[in-house]
């Protein structure tokens, strides 16, 4: 069964200059996204910085408003819905933000963190504290945490309340920003093999976005490569390791860095780029051409002439390059 349905979703941000601060142009966030995810599964959403995945994040939880698209949520559109009728399906999507430490209120004890969800949802005080107790130990924290105040825990220990505060209202999908990229690399550990725990637990629906394939490998059921505001090249987990077919994907994977028994890494993903990929300054998109054109490797006459869009090249694997078609 889909619990999330995506299409075409757009957002652009005004570029405005000079001194009547005239709009010049636009910043593509996300442009024209299209996605499914089934329940109990897991989409991974790789990219660098810039290539639109938080904002694609914001846009599904109502954070922000596209300017085009359409987005689905348990067969219901939500797209336009207004905050008050939204709060009614807030409930079903949840997200946890990469900080652990700014999206929580530093004024504001654990308890009242992780329970003001539930009691904007209604919940009595008696349940709340209940359920509140519940959560500690579900995601690794003790009951003495609730009477303490954010600053007072590691990185680690805060990305934790930051999950249970997103468990509190009881969600069927969970949007994870970056949850660990801030984070040790032994607590990143630690806090994927928990969301791996809950989600078994509770058949929850993960959108995990990361920078770092090697995690999203480890927790994806699919995985989707975004530059610049549009999906490159979607496919399941593993068949994005053995077989990929984007020049965009293929530098993602040769920057994977090759560390004692990872040294394999590059033959078992059958890169062939396994000199470096060149990677080139980031240029101004410019229309009705590849947007990764100047940084691309394998670019031919017909990447200028033309935008590829994103077909099934083959079965379950998607990507958008004209070469590939």
């Amino acid at each position: 069964m889909n619990i999330l349905e995506v299409k075409e979703l757009k957002k652009y941000f005004p570029i405005r200059r000079g001194l009547f601060y005239k709009t010049v142009g636009y910043v593509k966030a996300v442009d024209g996204v299209s996605f499914l995810l089934n329940k109990g599964k897991t989409l991974g959403i790789v990219g660098e910085s810039g290539s639109g995945k938080t904002t694609l994040a914001r846009l599904i939880v109502r954070l922000m408003e596209p300017n085009e698209g359409q987005i689905f949520l348990k067969g219901a559109e939500i797209t336009h819905f207004s905050e008050r009728k939204f709060r009614s399906s807030r409930k079903f999507v949840q997200i946890v933000f990469q900080d652990p430490f700014g999206s929580l209120d530093p004024r504001f004890t654990v308890d009242r963190i992780v329970g003001e969800g539930m009691e904007l949802l209604g919940s009595g005080v008696a349940e709340r504290r209940e359920k509140i107790k519940q959560l500690m130990g579900m995601v690794g924290l003790s009951q003495d945490a609730l009477g303490r105040f954010p600053h007072e825990f590691s990185g680690g220990q805060r990305q934790r309340i930051s999950i249970a505060r997103a468990l509190a209202a009881e969600p069927e999908l969970l949007i994870l920003d970056e949850p660990v990229s801030s984070l040790d690399l032994s607590i990143q550990a630690q806090v994927i093999n928990l969301l791996l725990e809950l989600q078994d637990k509770f058949n929850l629906t993960y959108i995990f976005i990361a920078h770092d394939l090697r995690v999203v490998r480890h927790v994806s059921d699919e995985i989707c490569v975004m530059y610049r505001g549009k999906i490159l090249e979607k496919a399941s987990s593993n068949e994005i390791f053995k077989n990929p077919l984007h020049p965009y994907t293929k530098l993602l994977l040769s920057a994977i860095p090759l560390l004692g028994r990872k040294r394999d890494l590059l033959e078992e993903v059958k890169v062939e780029a396994k000199a470096k990929v060149e990677v080139k300054a980031e240029v101004k998109i410019k229309e009705n051409r590849c947007r990764f054109l100047e940084r691309c490797p394998e670019k031919d006459k017909i990447c200028v002439e033309t935008e590829p869009e994103l077909q099934e090249v083959l079965p379950g694997h998607f990507v958008s390059c004209l070469k590939k078609n």
